[in-house]
């Protein structure tokens, strides 16, 4: 008696024709950018490396071997990249900088993006009055420049690291409430809410499981396309002497140290200047493929 199976190969088509869910394709999509790659590669060396700063760093962030040694050149034996002017070595710096300059670019984010978010949705759903006043309330703060704003609020605050994550969260939140707001109008519109509301949907439901996943993209990629700008800002903030205070290591204050010998040791301020223009240009890259990635449109391009 012959005996044919044919549920291998049944089984194998249905494998073959299931369907790719949407962070599959964009995870695919994001290995095909090879700018992507590259900054997320060198993220997660910068990530690394400020983690383990303890286990790798040469010599404490504050730590002078030597007085004498002032103002090294780079590839100077015991000290690769150079000494400042006081004499610590600036690689150890660099990375126990990291420590700083990283989270405090990354909480901002995250606290804008949570607050940002709750207010677009909302403001966006209810509609009316309440709609515009939270709108109107955010375009106050659109208003001012992002710089001016937060060196403001860091002035009154205080300098530290906290007051920068808070100035920098200020001032990020209308950018974030904005798109979400837009995205939530938008959506609203759609058949699938309509036919939501139709059968007595509850707007708890229709906030947290129909608008929600999808006002939540934008609001991903916004966040990795500006990491870059905040590690900027946050030095910048630094540099002006608003933000994080010496002796701590950060970037932007190193890079503000080496102004007074830039003539004759130009490495001080060049080395750290450099680290955060290749972060910020890493997250960019990173950013721009992420936001590429979650569109499927612009996947069908590639």
């Amino acid at each position: 008696m012959r005996f044919i199976n044919h549920t291998n190969k049944d089984s194998y088509s249905s494998v073959e024709s299931k369907p790719r869910s949407e962070i599959s394709l964009a995870l695919y999509a994001v290995a095909k950018d090879k700018l992507a790659v590259i900054g997320f590669v060198i993220l997660f060396i910068v990530v690394f490396v400020t983690i383990t700063a303890p286990y790798i760093s040469p010599y404490g962030p504050n730590e002078s071997p030597e007085l004498s040694e002032r103002l090294l050149p780079p590839f100077t034996p015991g000290f690769f990249l150079g000494t400042d002017g006081q004499g610590r070595d600036i690689l150890s710096r660099i990375i126990w900088g990291g420590r700083i300059s990283i989270p405090t670019a990354i909480a901002p984010i995250a606290v804008s993006s949570s607050l940002g978010l709750i207010l677009g949705l909302f403001a966006g759903y209810i509609g009316g009055k309440t709609s515009g006043f939270v709108m109107r309330s955010l375009d106050v703060i659109f208003a001012f420049p992002g710089v001016l704003l937060a060196v403001a609020v860091a002035s009154v605050l205080g300098s530290g690291m906290m007051n920068v994550m808070l100035a920098m969260s200020i001032v990020l939140i209308p950018w974030v409430a904005r798109i979400v707001y837009v995205e939530t109008i938008a959506i609203l519109q759609t058949e699938y809410i309509q036919a939501a509301k139709a059968c007595s949907a509850s707007p708890t439901r229709i906030l947290f499981k129909e608008l929600l996943p999808n006002v939540i993209s934008p609001v991903i990629v916004f966040g990795t396309t500006s990491l870059g700008s905040m590690v900027v800002f946050a030095a910048g903030l630094s540099f002006l002497g608003v933000g994080v205070q010496p002796p701590t290591a950060d970037w932007g204050i190193m890079a503000a140290n080496g102004r007074n010998v830039v003539a004759i040791a130009p490495w001080v301020s060049i080395i750290p200047g450099s680290v955060i223009v290749i972060v910020a240009v890493a997250c960019n890259f990173a950013g721009d493929g992420l936001r590429d990635a979650m569109d499927p449109r612009q996947r069908t391009r590639r």
